[in-house]
């Protein structure tokens, strides 16, 4: 029979002789796999993270690298892959103010339409892409060296592409010249894409300062170039949605063209970064998408009036005693309520702003959910 003496902390005498054994070795391992990794023959030193030299040492690491020049690509080689992925970004202001309230991620958009879509209004047309414009950027770059057509100039925090002066075709009279225009979306995650033309005659001297037309020289050649962008950002967009993307171009996706802002009172406006003519459109066809009932509209004085009863909510899906009892989880309607909806251009932008003609307790949230439901249906 063994002893069942006990310590002072309860545990018997052989269980604890039996578990210091165990402890050390463990204990003795743990040391080991530190230094295993971390230490100076480690693991992490040996692929320059740990160690003395490593990313992460005592003598500032990574924070005290110095800045060496771009990679230089022997001109034989293509370059056009190079891109400076990974931007150092400028250090915080000590006078900068503090948030007052920790701003919130913005949400992922449910409604998505996918591809690639040449969209036209009013003799505008652009590509319409489901990727960011820092996705679209090394695209646009790819079109160019594919086609062997050099570029003049790059901005890609603007999001311009300026080519070189080209021939086409057979014409022996003009030369010409396209720009590529980069730009984000109504909403997150998506860019829009457009090209300008322009042509002059050969015998004139070749402009050293190039000043673009609103419009292109050749609304043909312009649709040719728009068609063929299409068609190369389609073919290839799924494979760069899964790879790098530019973080210089980047900085174009900062904000969406359609954004839900406070307004002056403090009460939710719709701000759109459109023409007032697009602007219009928009928020008719989101209307309509949305199945909400327009009463009247007036274009020249900018409104609609329309029904809207709220966000419709499915309630939960009934059980097995439910189906039995015949009940189902129809969509609970509520009483439909007149609105109007007011478009105010100021400046470059476009407000569109909702209002209840009957005051009562619940109009204020339902002008927020008829402000979502417009931005949610916007294409």
């Amino acid at each position: 029979m063994f002893s069942s003496r006990t310590s002072n902390n309860g545990i018997p005498i052989l269980v604890q002789k039996i578990m210091r054994p165990g402890l050390l070795a463990v204990f003795g391992l743990t040391l080991g796999a530190c230094r295993f990794i971390g230490g100076e023959d480690g693991m992490l030193s040996e692929i320059g993270i740990g160690g003395e030299e490593g990313l992460f040492s005592d003598d500032g690491g990574y924070q005290a690298a110095e800045i060496i020049p771009d990679m230089r690509i022997p001109p034989e080689l293509d370059s056009y892959t190079i891109d400076q992925l990974y931007v150092i970004p400028e250090p915080f202001s000590p006078d900068a103010t503090a948030f007052e309230e920790i701003p919130l991620p913005k949400p992922i958009e449910e409604r998505r339409r996918e591809g690639v879509i040449i969209q036209s209004l009013s003799g505008v047309r652009w590509i319409l892409i489901d990727a960011t414009p820092g996705q679209v950027w090394p695209l646009i770059r790819d079109y160019w060296t594919e086609l062997q057509i050099a570029l003049d100039y790059e901005n890609p925090s603007a999001g311009i592409l300026e080519t070189a002066w080209v021939e086409i075709g057979s014409d022996e009279e003009n030369r010409h010249k396209y720009r590529i225009q980069i730009e984000p979306g109504l909403h997150s995650g998506y860019a829009e894409v457009y090209v300008l033309h322009l042509q002059n005659l050969r015998t004139d001297p070749i402009p050293t300062v190039i000043t673009w037309p609103e419009e292109s020289s050749s609304v043909d050649l312009e649709q040719d170039m728009l068609r063929s962008v299409s068609q190369f950002l389609a073919d290839r967009n799924d494979i760069y949605q899964a790879s790098s993307a530019s973080l210089l171009a980047g900085t174009i996706q900062a904000e969406s063209k359609a954004n839900i802002i406070a307004g002056v009172s403090g009460d939710p406006v719709l701000e759109l970064k459109v023409d007032y003519n697009r602007a219009w459109v928009q928020i008719r066809q989101a209307l309509q998408s949305a199945n909400i009932n327009i009463v009247d509209e007036n274009r020249d004085q900018s409104f609609f009036s329309v029904r809207f009863a709220g966000i419709a909510e499915e309630q939960d899906k009934p059980g097995w005693f439910g189906r039995i009892l015949g009940r189902d989880g129809e969509v609970e309607e509520s009483e439909e309520q007149d609105f109007s909806i007011r478009l105010l251009e100021t400046g470059n932008v476009v407000n569109v702003v909702t209002e209840a003609l009957l005051s009562n307790p619940g109009a204020s949230q339902l002008n927020q959910e008829l402000l979502q439901v417009i931005n949610d249906n916007l294409s």
